[in-house]
């Protein structure tokens, strides 16, 4: 436990670190990488090399500053973190290591304001936050290895290429020695550790699983952009061999009891929308379903077909937005991006559920108008590709 003193000096200094926090944790990776190259082979260097990486590390410790003496208040981003953390392979042993370095960035990008006070103080504080991530972690470690699954990275064969539009690619993947897979959640994602050729360093992405959940094969849908995507559409071919970690992610089917459900995707964000689609189709879901996708244009649109398909078979609806199409795609296509009044003029329904994934201004868009219509926040599940404490929506920005 913190005692008053150093609980009242994190606290005051919090103002500081959302002042000047993205420096702070630029000035950090810097130090870290230099004197720790290796840890290269876990962080995302793309993630880095945007700021995006500084930016939620500032977000989320700026968040722990201000609820240092209620940490239960971030409870919920601390498990999206550490699933994170378990993805790629953070160990108990990295904590001291980043504490570390980041009270020496303090000091540095702060200068005499960092006082020993403050210093020990942020010690003794990040401390008990890096005892709460640990304790969380050990346990996803430990529930990682239980029944089929494993530790780290396990080899997983590329089974079969599909090529859902012109920028996305599924890979089917089953494990190198045949056995099942385990049990994993609608919505999850795997890690992939990636040796591509003439690299220093591992690279290591994840993916969301975009099919049901089954003991023979894992499916991912990779769009074909940065680094890391770009080796696996080019250079990694049925045969090949890739490292895989055991599924994560707290952004997962909720179980339902016939209440209506609508998903809404933007772009690849569609994927983990997939595997739960499949899955209720699968569990022939007695309640109303309506899935959404916005994409650039029809050849841009994965899933397309097979999403007509299940449509055509099961009794859900399907709608289309393509932000950049001329020509006319059917009765269930919309020239234009998802808008507000589209939303509560065709999806707002009593005691619906509403699943969101995509990019950071789809999401904006489309959480924050669900928030206005009044729909309860334990009603909305979402997930964008960066840290949730990013996102710039709040449940207070709701219509009175």
């Amino acid at each position: 436990m913190l005692n008053e003193s150093v609980i009242k000096i994190v606290k005051s200094t919090a103002p500081i670190l959302a002042e000047r926090g993205e420096e702070i944790t630029k000035c950090f990776y810097k130090r870290l990488f230099e004197d720790y190259p290796q840890l290269l082979n876990v962080f995302n260097h793309t993630n880095q090399k945007t700021g995006e990486q500084p930016r939620s590390l500032a977000t989320a410790v700026y968040a722990a500053a201000v609820n240092i003496d209620k940490l239960e208040n971030i409870t919920a981003a601390v498990v999206q973190i550490a699933h994170k953390h378990r993805s790629v392979g953070v160990q108990k042993e990295h904590y001291p290591i980043v504490g570390e370095y980041l009270l020496k960035a303090i000091k540095e990008v702060l200068g005499d304001v960092a006082t020993d006070e403050v210093l020990q103080a942020w010690e003794q504080a990040y401390g008990v936050i890096a005892k709460a991530f640990i304790d969380v972690e050990n346990t996803m470690y430990e529930e990682a290895e239980k029944g089929e699954g494993w530790k780290g990275f396990a080899p997983f064969k590329v089974v079969r290429k599909e090529k859902e539009s012109e920028l996305v690619t599924s890979f089917y993947l089953k494990k190198e020695d045949g056995k099942a897979l385990p049990a994993f959640s609608p919505g999850q994602y795997i890690s992939i550790e990636a040796h591509i050729p003439n690299e220093e360093y591992t690279h290591v992405r994840q993916y969301s699983v975009s099919s049901t959940p089954n003991k023979q094969y894992l499916r991912i849908s990779v769009k074909k952009e940065g680094k890391v995507s770009c080796y696996l559409h080019e250079d990694v071919q049925v045969g090949d061999l890739l490292q895989i970690s055991v599924p994560a992610g707290e952004f997962v089917l909720q179980e339902h009891h016939g209440e209506p459900l609508v998903f809404l995707g933007g772009g690849v964000g569609v994927t983990p929308l997939m595997s739960m689609l499949e899955t209720l189709v699968d569990q022939k879901y007695s309640g109303n379903m309506t899935f959404v996708q916005s994409s650039c244009n029809r050849n841009l649109h994965p899933f397309y077909d097979y999403v007509q398909e299940l449509m055509d078979k099961h009794s859900f609806k399907s709608y289309n937005f393509y932000s950049k199409q001329t020509e006319t795609c059917g009765e269930n296509y919309f020239n234009g991006r998802i808008d507000e009044e589209w939303i509560n003029d065709n999806l707002i329904q009593p005691n619906a559920h509403y699943y969101v994934c995509g990019p950071k201004g789809f999401m904006e868009q489309v959480v924050g108008a669900l928030y206005k219509k009044g729909v309860p926040a334990d009603c909305i599940h979402y997930e964008f590709f960066g840290p949730k404490l990013m996102l710039d929506v709040e449940q207070e920005q709701a219509v009175l």
